[in-house]
């Protein structure tokens, strides 16, 4: 991606993953539901590892056979809490990507016209509702110098600059605690 480092896992080979693979990012992305953050975003490094690369690669992970992917997922600690219907998930994602961007994740933001092209085509991509779409979006702009015109009205409020309000603003465990009291607040208001 570039010279940014994400700390989203809070573990420092999982972050340098996540760091210069745009894939690992977009498959961290769709991880984060129903579990912690941290695990979510340790999860590309956890399958990297289990599949004795350092590096994912859509084409080979949308290739595998699902029943030894979904294996994979499962093996002690699992990547997620649902392993079965989470690899199915990155499975699509990565056929999508093979499909629409010859397997380059990276090409989802490098040919996006403007903030809400960005935001389509992340909402086109399997797992992405518009939430986890716009919260990419502001990762992208916020962490990861990706800011096309726009960008910041396509992540809605995610794109506001000082907000803790999800994964792309944290920097730090400081930050971390801060968007979890920020989640935790909206939470008891509702």
């Amino acid at each position: 991606m570039n010279h940014h480092t994400l700390r989203l896992a809070q573990r420092e080979e999982a972050d340098a993953l996540l760091s210069r693979s745009p894939l690992a990012a977009l498959v961290g992305m769709l991880l984060d539901q129903q579990i912690p953050m941290e695990w979510a975003f340790t999860g590309p490094y956890t399958l990297a590892t289990r599949m004795g690369r350092d590096d994912l690669d859509a084409g080979e992970i949308a290739a595998y056979d699902p029943e030894a992917f979904a294996a994979l997922f499962a093996t002690k600690p699992a990547v997620h809490r649902y392993p079965g219907s989470m690899a199915k998930r990155v499975q699509a994602l990565c056929q999508y990507l093979v499909d629409h961007y010859d397997g380059d994740a990276a090409e989802v933001w490098r040919g996006a016209a403007d903030g809400a092209d960005l935001l389509r085509r992340l909402l086109a991509l399997p797992g992405y509702g518009r939430q986890k779409a716009q919260i990419f979006v502001a990762l992208l702009g916020k962490r990861l110098g990706v800011t096309p015109d726009g960008w910041r009205e396509a992540a809605g409020p995610y794109g506001e600059d000082g907000s803790y309000r999800s994964v792309a603003d944290i920097t730090d465990p400081a930050s971390l605690a801060r968007v979890r009291a920020t989640k935790q607040e909206a939470k008891r208001r509702a």
